[in-house]
C-alpha cells in the first residue's frame, strides 16, 4: 500500500462537526473510482441482514481499492444506496461497529440515498467510493 496522500476534511466555519462522515474532503494524487459494491462475497453469496451486507460491501470496496494500492485512509467520498431507510436508521450502533471494524476511524464525505430497489434483488445496500492515491 502506498503512503496516504494529503486528504483534508472540509468544515465551514461555525458548522457543527458531523458524526460518522465529513461534509467534504480535498486531496491530491491519482483518483480511483469504485463502482457500486453490494453485500455479497466472491462466490455471490449474500450476507444475512443489513449490517452484515454493509460490512461485506465495505470489504468489497476495500478489495477494489487494494488493486490501486489504496485503503480506507485514501477514501475521499462514498455514496450508499439503501433499499430500506428505516433499516439504515435503526442499525445505527451496529453500523458504527461495522464501520470501525472494516474502515477504522476514517470518515470520508458521504451521502445516503434511499432507493426502491437495486439490480440484485437480494441486495440491501450498494456502496460507491472515490479515493485519492499518492502519485
Amino acid at each position: 500500500m502506498t503512503e496516504a496522500p494529503t486528504l483534508t476534511t472540509l468544515l465551514p466555519p461555525g458548522w457543527p462537526r458531523p458524526l460518522g462522515y465529513a461534509n467534504g474532503m480535498v486531496g491530491r494524487g491519482r483518483t480511483v473510482f469504485v463502482a457500486g459494491q453490494i453485500g455479497w462475497d466472491a462466490e455471490g453469496r449474500f450476507a444475512e441482514g443489513f449490517a452484515a451486507q454493509v460490512a461485506q460491501a465495505l470489504r468489497n470496496v476495500l478489495a477494489v481499492l487494494a488493486e490501486a494500492g489504496a485503503g480506507p485512509a485514501q477514501i475521499a467520498r462514498m455514496t450508499w444506496y439503501v433499499t430500506d431507510l428505516a433499516a439504515y436508521r435503526s442499525a445505527g450502533p451496529a453500523l458504527g461497529a461495522v464501520w470501525r471494524e472494516v474502515m477504522g476511524r476514517h470518515y470520508p464525505a458521504m451521502s445516503v440515498v434511499g432507493v426502491s430497489g437495486l439490480v440484485e434483488t437480494a441486495a440491501l445496500v450498494e456502496i460507491e467510493a472515490t479515493a485519492v492515491v499518492a502519485d
